[in-house]
């Protein structure tokens, strides 16, 4: 039998994945600062949960929950409308982090730990029934840790329970701009996929672009794919 296919909702890159994401499969996008990494787990959420009716977990580590919604609202993505029909739900781990008070229903509450963030998913996917899961970004959990040593740890933890809540995730890893595109070295391995985004100088104008650097299980185009930000769809691939 074949893989069951998750659709991403982003024009052109199911076309390069050959029919979409494999279903429960954990994917690693990667690249460095405005490149759009976290638009597209925005979209792959947002379109999951209204085109597929697939509800998605955001769980942010870095940006306020009011922030993100902010940014989602000026592609015209609903997503308070989608937390009221428990399609979307976002986990706040920043606030922890920072040591605010939060006033979101799905949150830390009892300091930042990689254990209290796993059982808050775990929590929170089996309230909404979610489908799809986002951690933006496992950069922030650096800032926890001392030692390589502890970030892989957890990194390769919260990779396992992505897996074992059977739920189609991405993952966010800022790096430095260059060949680099993991940050602990770590990553690659442990995610089925990797997603390259690229945003480089060209004749004096910064371009957007992609690749597949590698997905387990299907093949895939090994093309550098270039991609604009729409303000009406979000990230759309040019083909």
């Amino acid at each position: 039998m074949a893989d069951e296919r998750v659709k991403t909702g982003v024009p052109g890159l199911d076309e390069i994945l050959h029919g979409g994401l494999i279903k429960g499969h954990n994917i690693l996008v990667t690249g460095c600062a405005g490149t759009g990494k976290t638009i597209l787990c925005t979209q792959f959420l947002y379109q999951g949960a209204k085109k597929f009716n697939e509800p998605g977990i955001l769980v942010t580590l870095e940006e306020m929950p009011n922030e993100l919604r902010k940014e989602a609202s000026l592609f015209k993505w609903d997503v308070k409308e989608l937390e009221e029909q428990k399609k979307f739900a976002i986990i706040d781990a920043a606030s922890s982090k920072a040591g605010l008070p939060t006033g979101e229903k799905f949150a830390l509450r009892r300091g930042f730990d990689v254990n209290t963030l796993a059982q808050e998913i775990y929590r929170t996917t089996k309230e909404i029934g979610a489908k799809r899961v986002v951690i933006d970004s496992i950069a922030g959990l650096g800032m926890q840790f001392e030692g390589t040593i502890n970030i892989r740890t957890a990194i390769f933890r919260l990779s396992a329970l992505l897996r074992e809540i059977n739920c189609t995730s991405l993952m966010t890893s800022e790096v430095p701009a260059g060949d680099v595109f993991t940050r602990y070295g770590v990553e690659e391995f442990i995610a089925q996929g990797v997603i390259l985004l690229y945003l480089e100088e060209e004749a004096g104008e910064l371009k957007r672009s992609l690749v597949v650097r590698k997905m387990r299980g299907t093949s895939h185009s090994l093309k550098r794919y270039p991609f604009e930000i729409n303000d009406d769809k979000g990230i759309v691939v040019m083909l």
